[in-house]
Order: C-alpha cells, then structure tokens, then sequence
C-alpha cells in the first residue's frame, strides 16, 4: 500500500476534488488530514454514493460528507492483529496512525488477503449493429472498434479480469464470427468464455433467456459491450450482496438546465419565477447485477428490453436497486463519443 499518499486530502476541499482523489488514486478511500497529517476523517465509496443520493452539491467542503470517527490501526499491530479488527467491523481499508495520531500508512483486506477470485458470472452485450458509428461499423461489429489499441469489448473484458472475474458470457448477433475469431473461448486471458447468439434481436434482457441457466448460480453482471468505465466492481458487488433485492442497476446523475425562466402559476397568477433552473434525475448507466432467479425467469425466445423486464419485477413486489456512479463513464454510441473515448483511454488505463 506504498500509493496511500496518493489519497491524502484536506479537509476543507470540495467533494468534486476529493472524489478526483478517490478516483485516481483507486484505493476505495480518500483519507482527509490536517496540514501535519493527523487523520480527520476518511471518505469511501460508500459515502460519496449516499452524498450523491442526496443531491449535495459539488461543491459541499468534505468535511460535510467524511467519516470523522474512522476506525485505525496502530502502526506497530500484526497483520493478524489488524485482519481481526477489519473483519468486526466488516471495513475493507484501515488506516494507520502511530503514538500521536498521525497518518502513516494504509492496509487494506485486499492486500492481506491477496487477489480473490471472483466465481460471479459476466455477461456482455456485443450483439447490437451500431448503426450511429456508420460507416466504423459498416464491417466491424461496434464492440470490436478499437479505442486506443484495443477493441471496446476487450477494454470491458480486462476490467473484469484485473478485478478477478473468470467466467464470461457474450451475446451476439451482428457479424459473430468476428467477435467469435477475436476473444476464443478466453484461453488468451485465463479465463473461460461461452457465447449465445441472437438469431433475431432480442431487446437489451431478451439474451438472459438463451444462457444455460444451470451454470446461472451466483447474482450475475450484465453490462453493455460499448461502455468505458472505471466503476469499482468490489463496490458494486458488495453493495448488490448486502441489499436484498433480484437487482441493481447502476445508475449517473444527469443534469438538464432548462433555457428558460420557469414560471409557476395558480390561475392567472404568478407564484415564483425560477429563471433558467438544472433539474438534476438518476439515468440508467447499462450495468447491472441480476440474482440467478431473475435471470432463469426470461425463457428462451423472449424480447425484452431491460427496463421492461425490471418494472415487471417491481411491479410484482420484488425489489430493485439503484447504485449511483462517480467513476468514469462513457457510452460509445454517437461518434462524437466514439471521438472522446480516444482522447480519454488513456488516462483511463493509467488510472
């Protein structure tokens, strides 16, 4: 945990700068201190999530949002000694201080526990045409353009791999073979890859139906194949497992500012003028996390779209999640996007 410092904050900064910190430093904590690096307060993902659900605004000082109580270890405790008080209080990082307090060092339960291996099924969704990129896509199916030096389904299929998932799915429809030739059966990244075609499209949760869904027995990823993201997956699977619901959808706050004064009225009479307002809603980010039984319950030969297969859940009474997103984001689906993801990828991969 040599990079800790990379995650040093102070306290009076902006929640937008310290979520930056969060971010690029990809540690799943920003640790606030004082100008002499006495711990204040620590900020998690877990804590951004609940001040984004609230509509903070960005520029909400982080002391407004921190943990001020954080749990610590001392910097002279065994590593057996810290594993135990990390499994009471079920918190994945501890920081270290020393005599006086001051900020030393960071452990992790990922680092004592080393990499864990992830049994939770991927699906990815490579099956559309991407009729918005033409003519990129007249002869390459949209996932396999490549944004810097890879395909986009590859960018995907590595985030996974790096976070310890080894079980993939991938539905496809238009042009296959060419994703078939490209990933194998995922021997190339020591994983394994099964696939499911598409003869007639489907919607967005009409290929949950063509899975085995005998192999189907962990809550299950499904994500878009034209997404860039650096979203936290341990967070996102956590979250899922500790909320009782058939599934979580991920989602990112969009702003809209109306270009215009808004005006609110009782009969013929004005109430308020609001003059060009943002309305701020949580849109649907095509991620998702899905319990086995949600998944074996689309029969083959289904069209569905996603959205319409989880209002069908909500509607029966089952419950469904949303776990709001501050990593990276990028739907490639315009080129214009297309145009932005390879200025980006980079800082992306170095992030």
């Amino acid at each position: 945990m040599k990079q800790w410092r990379n995650a040093l904050v102070g306290s009076e900064v902006s929640l937008e700068k310290a979520i930056e910190v969060l971010d690029k430093a990809a540690l799943r904590i920003a640790l606030v201190v004082d100008d002499e690096e006495r711990l204040l307060g620590t900020l998690t993902d877990g804590d951004v999530r609940r001040a984004l659900l609230k509509h903070l605004p960005m520029d909400t000082p982080v002391n407004q949002v921190m943990n001020a109580n954080p749990k610590t270890a001392e910097q002279s405790w065994t590593e057996s000694r810290i594993l135990a008080l990390m499994e009471q209080y079920e918190v994945l990082q501890l920081p270290l201080v020393d005599s006086e307090k001051k900020l030393v060092g960071l452990e992790s339960l990922h680092h004592l526990l080393n990499k864990h291996r992830h049994d939770n099924p991927v699906f990815l969704m490579a099956g559309g045409f991407g009729t918005r990129l033409r003519p990129l896509t007249n002869n390459c199916p949209k996932p396999m353009l490549k944004v810097g030096d890879k395909p986009i389904l590859e960018q995907i299929l590595l985030g996974f791999v790096d976070a310890g998932f080894h079980r993939f799915y991938i539905s496809t429809h238009y042009m296959p073979q060419v994703i078939r030739d490209y990933f194998g059966n995922g021997e190339k990244w020591g994983v394994s890859i099964q696939y499911v075609h598409e003869e007639t499209p489907l919607g967005t949760g009409g290929a949950l139906g063509l899975l085995p869904h005998d192999e189907i027995d962990l809550p299950m990823f499904m994500m878009n194949g034209d997404l860039l993201t650096s979203l936290n997956l341990y967070s996102f699977l956590e979250f899922h497992e500790k909320n009782d619901g058939v599934a979580t959808m991920c989602v990112r706050e969009y702003e809209h500012q109306v270009p215009y004064g808004v005006i609110t009225s009782d009969g013929n009479r004005i109430e308020s003028m609001v003059e060009k307002p943002i309305q701020r809603f949580f849109v649907n980010a095509g991620i998702y996390l899905l319990s086995p039984e949600l998944v074996k319950s689309v029969e083959p030969g289904t069209r569905i779209d996603m959205p319409s297969l989880l209002e069908k859940q909500i509607a029966q009474g089952q419950e469904v999640n949303m776990f709001p997103i501050h990593e990276y984001w990028l739907d490639i689906g315009r080129m214009d996007d297309f145009h932005k993801a390879q200025a980006e990828v980079k800082g992306l991969q170095n992030d």
